[in-house]
């Protein structure tokens, strides 16, 4: 079973709440995906009535959007760190700083549990999994956001695959993170009891100064120990895909969103069907 790499965990060795303008870098990446997030949580149906929890929360934009926009009755966000959420207090909004891996993590039963960019980062994911699908009421449904890696051995070298690949193996060896088995997430969320099961992709485009760009130059800037480390690439590299990202001499492909989601289903609806 995979375990945390030997310098923790996220958010404690690299990407750090307390570190200078670690809210900024979330909210570069929320400007790249809430849309997409936002739009899908519309489509499966969140609006007034749902009572919703938002896991790993981060800077709470998803939370927060869910209750001005979509109209729900209110949202749970839990974060192992919530100073960010704290800032930005919004009527119908509840914090509570937790963590999720936890045995006694039982917050209560939600029409939508949604969790984005999480799960990738912490080991025993099939159990994780099973504990979220535990935590929608009957009815609800489950939607898990992650990153998935589109390079390959066949994906041309250019200063940006050289970072990304250095990147995802830094962090894999450093805090665990592995996105290796992201693309499994439809069966194990059929297999924690979920039906039916749905999912979609989104590649937010590479553009320079745009908020994705923005957030891989940062993030890159964040884990450069890790990424030195594996010999894949040295500091140049580093600073050398950052100038990348900033070009029109730019042409990747960004690490991909991968949204899945899952029904529990009602009982008492199946029962009035029989």
């Amino acid at each position: 079973m995979p375990q945390p790499g030997r310098d923790g965990r996220y958010g404690e060795t690299f990407f750090s709440p307390a570190a200078a303008g670690e809210g900024e870098r979330i909210d570069f990446g929320a400007l790249a995906y809430d849309d997409i997030t936002m739009a899908r949580l519309r489509a499966l149906g969140a609006g007034p009535g749902w009572r919703c929890l938002d896991v790993g929360a981060g800077t709470g934009t998803v939370s927060r959007r869910l209750l001005e926009e979509a109209g729900v009755a209110g949202v749970l966000a839990v974060d192992r760190d919530v100073r960010f959420l704290a800032e930005r207090a919004l009527p119908g909004l509840d914090v509570l700083e937790a963590d999720i891996t936890g045995a006694d993590f039982a917050p209560g039963r939600f029409q939508l549990v949604h969790a984005r960019f999480v799960l990738m980062h912490l080991p025993e994911h099939e159990r994780l999994i099973t504990a979220l699908a535990g935590l929608v009421a009957p009815g609800g449904v489950l939607v898990l956001s992650d990153a998935v890696d589109l390079t390959s051995d066949r994906t041309p070298d250019t200063p940006y695959t050289s970072a990304m690949r250095a990147m995802w193996r830094g962090l894999r060896s450093t805090i665990g993170t592995d996105v290796s088995w992201v693309p499994s997430y439809p069966q194990l969320l059929r297999g924690a009891g979920l039906e039916p099961v749905a999912a979609e992709i989104h590649v937010p485009p590479l553009r320079p100064g745009s908020p994705i760009s923005r957030f891989w130059a940062d993030t890159w800037e964040r884990s450069r120990r890790a990424m030195v480390a594996t010999g894949l690439v040295d500091d140049a590299g580093v600073d050398a895909a950052v100038r990348y990202l900033g070009s029109d001499a730019c042409a990747a492909l960004s690490a991909g969103m991968l949204t899945v989601w899952g029904w529990k289903p009602d009982q008492q609806a199946l029962t009035d069907k029989g």
